[in-house]
């Protein structure tokens, strides 16, 4: 299955490089994601869960970063191997470029599964990885750019009472994501 699609992330384009090489964040990124461990120089191994139609499985695993271009491009490599699930590999190509407003993410993907996944047939599979994809790059996107500014909104809902409490705590933690990474790449 190969995909490919482009962003725009409200960040310079060193922040955004900082980011893709930063294990937390990379772990909050990946849907599933229960554990992160290594360094961009060394590769990351990783333990995600997910469901893919009736099979849920724990896939363990390693991400590679190679052929990188300091600030400009690299290449996210992982496998992962689920036990009797079967497995799931492949690899983006990332390139950021920096535009007005921030910098442009593009991203080509490419992806392979087998044993029983692969039996789920090929709808299924290209459908949760394209899923898949989509959500880590919306994941690393907000977490890069930190919170919306939510007050343009406001905390009125049309309901009183938890709708506001919700919508503080959900600034405030988002507000702790953002401090946390503006304080890792100051």
């Amino acid at each position: 299955m190969q995909m490919t699609d482009s962003r725009t992330i409200a960040a310079p384009p060193n922040e955004v490089w900082d980011a893709i090489l930063d294990p937390e964040v990379l772990k909050q990124c990946v849907p599933g994601c229960k554990e992160m461990s290594g360094s961009a120089e060394d590769g990351f191994e990783a333990t995600v869960v997910q469901k893919v139609g009736p099979v849920k499985a724990t896939f363990k695993g390693t991400v590679v970063l190679s052929d990188r271009i300091e600030g400009q491009s690299l290449t996210l490599t992982g496998e992962g191997k689920g036990g009797a699930a079967g497995f799931a590999k492949g690899g983006a190509d990332v390139t950021l470029t920096e535009v007005e407003g921030g910098t442009q993410l593009h991203y080509d993907v490419d992806a392979k599964v087998g044993g029983k996944l692969a039996q789920l047939g090929s709808r299924v599979i290209d459908g949760f990885a394209k899923k898949m994809a989509d959500q880590f790059f919306t994941n690393f996107q907000n977490v890069v750019e930190g919170p919306q500014n939510d007050d343009e909104t406001g905390p009125d809902t049309g309901e009183e009472g938890a709708a506001p409490e919700t919508s503080a705590a959900a600034q405030e933690g988002g507000e702790q994501k953002k401090g946390w990474f503006k304080k890792l790449v100051s």
